[in-house]
C-alpha cells in the first residue's frame, strides 16, 4: 500500500508540474498588465530638459556650446591614420618611456622593466567638436573635446632577484577636454615652434589592470583609489595654467632676423641655344634667395636675343649666410602658355667674402644633378656680380621680424621718388562667357604690364610682380587692373573678353608701404582678384 500511494504521488506531481506549466505558459502570452502605459509621443523642441537628458545622456559638445565647431573630417582623417598613427604614437611613446625607466629602476634593485606589447588598438579617438581663439599675438589656441574608448594591450615586464611579474593595461577610456597653443607662430615650415597641451577640467580616465594575470582593479575599494589618484596627478602636472610644453623647432633660428643684404647683378647671358622654332628666343632671368617668403624678382625681356644684356641690379635681405642660396633661372618668355626653362645654375652664400664684390660665370644646367648626363650638354652661360655686404652692430635692423618687410628701393631712385611694385597674385571665381583663359592686365601711366595667360582656369595664380620707378610718390593716383580671357581659336566670333576689372587707388599704399588686399573685380558676378602693393623708397 505504501508502494502504491509513493508512486501515485509521484505520478501526480508530474502531471501537475506540466499542466501548470502549460496554463502558465498561455497566461503570459495572451494575458496583458494593467500597469502599462502607451508612451508620450512628442516632438523634441517640446520635452523638457530632464527628458531630453535621458533621451540623450552624451551629448556633443558642438551641442551644448555653439562656439565649438564640428570636425568630423578630423575624425575621418585620423581614422583612416590611425593604424599608421598608432605604430608612431608607442614608438614615441617608448623612445620617451625608456631612458627615464632606465634611470629609475637602480633606486628600487629591479634588473629590467621592458615593454612586452605596446599597441593602442584598433579604436580611434573621436574630437566632438573645436572652439578657436582668436588673440593678438603670434599664437594659435584651440580647445578639444576628446572622447577615447580604446581596447589598448599595453603589457609591460618587470625582473627583479631572478622574479618576472607582468603588468597588463587593458580597456582604456579618456574623457578630457585638452587647449593646445601653437606658438609662437613663425614663417617657417611647420610654422610653429612649439605646442603647449594644458586641461581645462580634471580628465576621467578608466582602464583595467591585470597583475600576474588576475584583474587588480576588481580588488575592493582600489578601483575609486586609482581613480582620483590618477585624476589628481594628472591635474597636478597638466591643468590650466600648467602644461606640457613640446618644442617643434628652436624659436630663435625660426625667426631670424636680417644679418645683411646681398646685391646682385645680372649683367649678361651668352651663347643661349634657341627654343623657339621660328627666330630666336626672348631671355629673361628669374632669381630667388632659399627660404625667402617673397616672390620671385625677374629681369626684363630681351626679345629675340641669344646674347643678351641686362645689367641689371636686385637686392635681397640674408637671414642664414651658412645656408642660404642664390638661385638662377633663364626662361624663354611666350606670349602664350608657360615659359621654358633654358638652363639653372645657384650661387651658395657660404662661397661669398663679405664685402668684397666676385664675378661668376655659370654654365647653365639642365638640374642640380650632378649625375645627370643631361647637364654635360651646352647650354649657354650667365655672368653675374654679387656682393654680401653684412650689417655691422650698430645697422642691424631692430623692427624687421620676418620677410613680409617692404625693402628699401634699389640705388638710382630718384630723390623724393620711389619705387611702385605690384604683384599679381591670383584670382577667384572667373568666369567668362565665351572662354575663361585669364590674364591680368596693368594699366598705370599709359604703361601696360601684362602677366602668362593660364588656360581653361577659373581660379588662376600668377604670382607675378612688375615694377615702375617714379620720380614722385603716386598720392593722388590710381593703378587700373583688368582680367581679360583670351582665346586663339580660328574662327571663333569672340577672341577676347574682359572677366572684370579694378580701380585702386594708391594713397594708402604710399602711406602704409605695403597693402595686400582681395578686391572684388567690377562687372563680374563672384570674382576677386589679389594684389599686394609696396612702395620702396631709399630712406
Amino acid at each position: 500500500m505504501g508502494i502504491i500511494s509513493t508512486i501515485m504521488g509521484v505520478f501526480g506531481f508530474g502531471i501537475g508540474t506540466t499542466i501548470g506549466i502549460v496554463i502558465g505558459y498561455f497566461m503570459f502570452i495572451y494575458s496583458q498588465p494593467t500597469d502599462v502605459k502607451d508612451p508620450d509621443i512628442r516632438p523634441l523642441v517640446e520635452k523638457d530638459s530632464k527628458s531630453l537628458e535621458q533621451l540623450l545622456p552624451e551629448i556633443p559638445v558642438w551641442v551644448k556650446n555653439p562656439d565649438y565647431d564640428r570636425i568630423d573630417w578630423l575624425n575621418k582623417f585620423i581614422e583612416y591614420m590611425w593604424p599608421y598613427l598608432d605604430k608612431a604614437i608607442c614608438k614615441m611613446a617608448k623612445k620617451i618611456a625608456e631612458p627615464i625607466i632606465a634611470e629609475q629602476i637602480p633606486k628600487y634593485k629591479i634588473d629590467s622593466v621592458d615593454f612586452e606589447a605596446l599597441t593602442l588598438g584598433c579604436l580611434p579617438p573621436t574630437f566632438e567638436g573645436i572652439k578657436v581663439y582668436n588673440t593678438e599675438e603670434k599664437e594659435l589656441i584651440m580647445e578639444l573635446g576628446l572622447k577615447w574608448a580604446a581596447n589598448p594591450n599595453i603589457l609591460v615586464a618587470a625582473k627583479a632577484f631572478g622574479l618576472k611579474a607582468t603588468v597588463q593595461v587593458v580597456d582604456l577610456q579618456v574623457f578630457a577636454c585638452p587647449r593646445i597653443t601653437l606658438k609662437p607662430l613663425v614663417p617657417s615650415f611647420p610654422c610653429f615652434a612649439n605646442i603647449h597641451v594644458s586641461l581645462m577640467e580634471k580628465p576621467h580616465v578608466d582602464f583595467g589592470v591585470k597583475l600576474l594575470g588576475a584583474d587588480a582593479m576588481s580588488i575592493p575599494g582600489v578601483y575609486r583609489i586609482v581613480q582620483e589618484l590618477i585624476k589628481d596627478q594628472v591635474a597636478n602636472m597638466y591643468l590650466w595654467p600648467k602644461r606640457l610644453e613640446v618644442q617643434i623647432m628652436d624659436p630663435a633660428k625660426a625667426m631670424k632676423k636680417p644679418v645683411g643684404i646681398l646685391n646682385v647683378n645680372i649683367q649678361r647671358a651668352m651663347k643661349l641655344k634657341k627654343k623657339d622654332l621660328l627666330g630666336a628666343s626672348d631671355p629673361y632671368v628669374k632669381l630667388k634667395l632659399t627660404d625667402d617668403k617673397l616672390p620671385s624678382k625677374k629681369t626684363t625681356v630681351k626679345h629675340k636675343n641669344l646674347n643678351p644684356e641686362w645689367n641689371e641690379e636686385f637686392t635681397f635681405v640674408v637671414k642664414d649666410p651658412e645656408a642660404q642660396v642664390l638661385e638662377l633661372n633663364v626662361f624663354d618668355w611666350e606670349q602664350v602658355g608657360t615659359h621654358d626653362k633654358m638652363g639653372l645654375n645657384v650661387i651658395p652664400l657660404k662661397e661669398l667674402t663679405p664685402e668684397e664684390p666676385k664675378t661668376f660665370t655659370l654654365d647653365l644646367l639642365k638640374n642640380l644633378n650632378p649625375d645627370d648626363v643631361q647637364n654635360e650638354k651646352s647650354r649657354g652661360q650667365l655672368v653675374v656680380l654679387v656682393n654680401y655686404k653684412p650689417f655691422k652692430e650698430n645697422e642691424v635692423p631692430t623692427n624687421v621680424e620676418d620677410s613680409d618687410g617692404v625693402q628699401k628701393a634699389p640705388e638710382g631712385t630718384p630723390a623724393g621718388g620711389g619705387l611702385l611694385v605690384i604683384l599679381v597674385h591670383e584670382a577667384q571665381d572667373l568666369e567668362g562667357k565665351n572662354h575663361t583663359n585669364p590674364s591680368a592686365r596693368i594699366l598705370f601711366r599709359g604703361e601696360e604690364r601684362k602677366t602668362k595667360v593660364v588656360k581653361k582656369n577659373r581660379d588662376p595664380r600668377w604670382d607675378e610682380e612688375f615694377q615702375f620707378m617714379l620720380d614722385e610718390p603716386p598720392t593722388n593716383e590710381r593703378v587700373h587692373i583688368e582680367v581679360t580671357s583670351t582665346s586663339k581659336r580660328m574662327g571663333l566670333l569672340h577672341p577676347k573678353e574682359s572677366l572684370g576689372y579694378v580701380d585702386i587707388y594708391l594713397s594708402d599704399v604710399v602711406s602704409n608701404k605695403r597693402i595686400n588686399e582681395r578686391y572684388h573685380l567690377i562687372d563680374s558676378k563672384n570674382g576677386r582678384i589679389q594684389i599686394e602693393m609696396q612702395w620702396r623708397t631709399s630712406s
